[in-house]
């Protein structure tokens, strides 16, 4: 099957998953969607093990799911439609509130967190026997580190949280989206870059991507604004608002510059300015165009999250990194919350659930899993030559995913009541 076909057949199977959840089970719609491909995923590996069925890496269905090649399906593909519409709901009067503590969130927490995981999974995996480089190790947090806009907005905002925290949950995970992937790219050229780096050269490329994809995101919104305003014709503003994403994300990789950080700026202008000057029910056009764009590509997406396990290969120690990592990776986020909450403080009283929330909500999606997938292979560990770097990665990547998304996803929703309730108190 061509991969079309194979695109095809996985929404279907999606839609029809989201129809028996809402008739029989109680679970966000993402959540469900996940947690059934991970159950198939496991009962196709159970009966491939008792040799009832030949699930093997030549069997149709493995390659199948490998010729979809995950991390350019989301990273040059869908990534971009998932950003812009999500940012498109972003009130800038909220954005505007929560600037500060947002700021830090994506930027000093992401890059705390970053280098917190590489340094204690480097000092881990020295005991555990798994000889990982430092850089490698880092990679690991810079990949891990930022909530996934996508997997927090299809879960987190629905529920409804109190306006600040709301605020704060999208905005980071939208900015730090950007950023995360920023870091992410300037480690990447560290560690498998032709040309030796230097200080000066890993700034400049990270300032390059970061302040080049807001730059570009504010020219990309400024054109379209003034383009969709003229035409008379509500249709032609529905597909110049589908052009952005498309030929507007193109661009932005071509230059060099951060495209997932230009979609969240163009975004959130088009959303508060432009749709402020056009008809109500233009704008009401609009908003179903993109919840119908994010709900079928966040269906689709997050099937082929629980569909790639059977793509793997396990040994004993990817489940002793797993059982490092997921923890690991919690307490990170904790500390990166708490510490910056320590100075959030002195200047403004918070609902007391917020760091709960916020470490507890920090979701990762398919993003952290595409940046995994995208490490060379073939990078030994020195413990066994079958094990290499990027499988140890990508393992631990999708356990902190799969779990982030079912456990934490499913789990959350006591302390949004919670925060709700000490809202109505003034705390």
């Amino acid at each position: 099957m061509s991969v079309y076909d194979t695109i095809c057949i996985i929404a279907a199977v999606a839609v029809f998953i989201s129809m028996f959840n809402h008739r029989v089970g109680k679970f966000q719609t993402t959540i469900a969607i996940t947690g059934w491909s991970v159950i198939i995923s496991l009962a196709l590996l159970f009966l491939s093990n008792m040799n009832y069925i030949p699930l093997n890496e030549e069997h149709e269905l493995i390659n199948i799911i490998q010729n979809i090649q995950f991390d350019d399906f989301l990273l040059k593909g869908v990534l971009g439609f998932l950003l812009f519409g999500g940012a498109l709901n972003i009130k800038l009067s909220h954005l505007k509130d929560q600037k500060f503590e947002i700021t830090i969130l994506a930027l000093a927490s992401t890059l705390f967190s970053t280098f917190f995981i590489g340094t204690v999974l480097w000092l881990l995996f020295s005991l555990v026997g798994i000889n990982m480089a430092f850089i490698h190790c880092c990679l690991f947090g810079a990949l891990i580190s930022p909530t996934d806009p996508i997997a927090v907005l299809a879960i987190v905002k629905k529920m409804n949280a109190p306006q600040r925290i709301s605020t704060q949950i999208e905005g980071e995970s939208l900015f730090n989206d950007g950023i995360g992937l920023v870091i992410f790219v300037t480690l990447f050229e560290v560690a498998f870059g032709e040309s030796a780096p230097t200080v000066s050269s890993t700034i400049a490329l990270f300032t390059h991507e970061a302040l080049g994809g807001i730059a570009f995101g504010l020219v990309l919104g400024l054109v379209f604004h003034y383009l969709i305003k003229h035409p008379h014709d509500g249709m032609m503003r529905l597909i110049l608002t589908m052009l952005i994403p498309t030929s507007g994300y193109v661009v932005g990789q071509h230059l060099g510059v951060s495209a997932p950080l230009a979609m969240v700026v163009s975004g959130i202008m088009i959303g508060n300015w432009t749709r402020n000057s056009i008809a109500e029910d233009e704008s009401h056009q609009l908003n179903h165009l993109w919840e119908l764009a994010d709900e079928t590509l966040n269906a689709i997406l997050f099937l082929l999250i629980g569909l790639i396990m059977l793509t793997f290969s396990f040994h004993y120690i990817d489940i002793v990194a797993v059982a490092i990592a997921i923890p690991l990776v919690l307490c990170s986020r904790y500390l990166s919350v708490k510490i910056a909450y320590l100075g959030f403080n002195r200047y403004r009283t918070y609902n007391p659930e917020s760091v709960k929330i916020l470490t507890w909500g920090g979701l990762r999606g398919g993003l952290a899993l595409a940046m995994a997938m995208a490490i060379p292979s073939g990078i030994a560990t020195g413990y066994s030559p079958e094990i290499d770097v990027k499988e140890i990665i990508v393992l631990m990547t999708y356990a902190v995913v799969v779990f982030s998304i079912i456990v934490q996803g499913s789990t959350i929703t006591p302390m949004i009541h919670k925060a709700k309730e000490l809202e109505k108190t003034g705390y």
